[in-house]
């Protein structure tokens, strides 16, 4: 157990940010830079090792481009004793983090601290922490508001009736909400065999909500305007804290050049961008299919594929994407092996449709820059982004798919809707009708400007 180093003495407002390294990083980068801009002061913990996840990729280019904000290095605890019954690596990582968030108590009293953010996977132990040192304690949600608001629900579903998820048949439903499909609810919340994931993580992250000073969500108003009105005004929950919906968040990169010269040959809005994420495996069959109707869409595409060998390595995939080069490519396509600065893509001129699997942060970038996404949920709160997406008109959701895994869709259906997506001026113009809506809620004046301006007033003051 170590710190690299100990706080120096500084003015307030010193803004402490701990991603708990299970979730998306790229919130935290967001809304650091923010701070930062408005004359706040930012150190980030980095939590190590880490989990397996693509942003840490980016960890140390984000310190390079942001000089101002320090990082500190924090070393886990690996050898706190665990149940011997658990095997789930997520629940194993889990749960070395909360045992070893007491070292950092005398880090964070060593010198004065405004506020911490952190994510909801540590948020029992931080409420407990920051109550301890008498810290005010934010939230920085990586989620849409419907599934915070499902999160936050938790508690009192489970007790209504602790079965609620053992029948996969029938709705959820939230106060003052629209009920939720359980066909919608994250599979791994229905799984029969022993779910260490309701008891251990999410309920008692969920029951400590109330302890905490305020919720940074990365959405905006008009984006998803009855469910942010709703948990505002103690509708759903009357113990909630203030939500303080901010974004979409900018970009926290320096703007530069493109990186990909392919795309800067192809006409505007001529190319699908094709992207399931870091952990999504899809079937060698499945991959076929998606290869054989992006041949009959006729568009140009980028394809990133980040499977596991046996994928990359099987003779479909080396047909498809060229075994000279581990980033085959043919005039029309390109497949990319590996992560990529996908921001920097959504904001290519060429780019006209975006096939994804519905992660929250994905969809924020689509809604920034307007491009029209195929949702294909795999998992979690996918399919409920997948429906928030289809509302506010940023793209389609062939429900009848299913989860990730469950039908083998067929290749005329994925270039008919391919098709759809790339040449439907309907479809184009709501896209751009919510890029308009999510700038809008930036400028100066904005919804989530406003909100934004209330919370750094919030942590400029000397009351806590």
């Amino acid at each position: 157990m170590s710190v690299s180093n100990s706080f120096d003495n500084r003015e307030y407002p010193h803004l402490v940010f701990l991603p708990s390294g299970i979730g998306n990083l790229i919130p935290f980068f967001r809304i650091a830079v923010m701070f930062v801009s408005r004359n706040c002061k930012v150190t980030f913990i980095n939590i190590k090792p880490q989990a397996p996840a693509p942003e840490f990729v980016s960890f140390s280019r984000f310190s390079a481009n942001h000089p101002r904000i320090e990082i500190l290095d924090f070393e886990m605890d690996l050898h706190t004793p665990l149940d011997s019954t658990i095997r789930d690596p997520f629940i194993i990582h889990f749960q070395n983090i909360t045992r070893s968030l007491d070292h950092l108590k005398h880090v964070l009293s060593s010198s004065p601290v405004k506020a911490i953010f952190s994510d909801f996977a540590i948020a029992a132990k931080l409420a407990e922490i920051s109550a301890d040192l008498d810290i005010p304690y934010y939230i920085v949600s990586t989620c849409s508001a419907q599934f915070f608001a499902l999160i936050a629900y938790l508690p009192v579903l489970m007790m209504e009736d602790p079965n609620v998820f053992s029948n996969p048949l029938g709705d959820v439903k939230i106060q003052e909400l629209a009920p939720i499909q359980k066909s919608s609810i994250p599979p791994t919340w229905m799984d029969d065999s022993t779910n260490y994931l309701l008891p251990v993580y999410l309920l008692p992250n969920a029951g400590s909500l109330p302890k905490v000073k305020g919720v940074l969500l990365s959405t905006f108003n008009w984006f998803e305007p009855e469910t942010i009105a709703a948990l505002n005004r103690g509708r759903v929950l009357n113990s909630l804290p203030p939500l303080f919906p901010i974004g979409p968040l900018p970009s926290y990169e320096p703007q530069e050049s493109h990186h990909l010269p392919w795309l800067n040959e192809k006409p505007a809005e001529s190319v699908v961008y094709v992207n399931f994420g870091s952990r999504e495996v899809m079937s060698t069959d499945q991959i076929r299919e998606l290869r054989k109707g992006l041949e009959i869409c006729g568009c140009n595409y980028l394809w990133v594929i980040k499977g596991n060998e046996n994928v990359h390595n099987s003779r479909e995939f080396q047909e498809f994407s060229g075994d000279s080069s581990p980033e085959g490519s043919k005039s029309r396509g390109k497949i990319i092996r590996g992560w990529v600065d996908q921001e920097k893509i959504l904001a290519h001129p060429a780019i006209g449709g975006f096939v994804n699997q519905c992660e929250w942060v994905s969809v924020m970038q689509a809604a920034w820059y307007g491009v029209p996404m195929l949702a294909w949920p795999q998992h979690c709160d996918h399919k409920m982004n997948a429906e928030t997406v289809e509302k506010a008109g940023l793209g389609i959701w062939i429900k009848d798919w299913g989860w990730g895994g469950e039908k083998l869709v067929d290749r005329k259906e994925i270039g008919r809707l391919l098709e759809q997506i790339m040449g439907d001026w309907d479809i184009k113009k709501a896209a751009k009708n919510v890029r308009e809506k999510a700038r809008e809620a930036c400028e100066v004046g904005g919804s989530s400007e406003k909100v934004l301006v209330k919370v750094i007033a919030m942590l400029t003051s000397k009351e806590k």
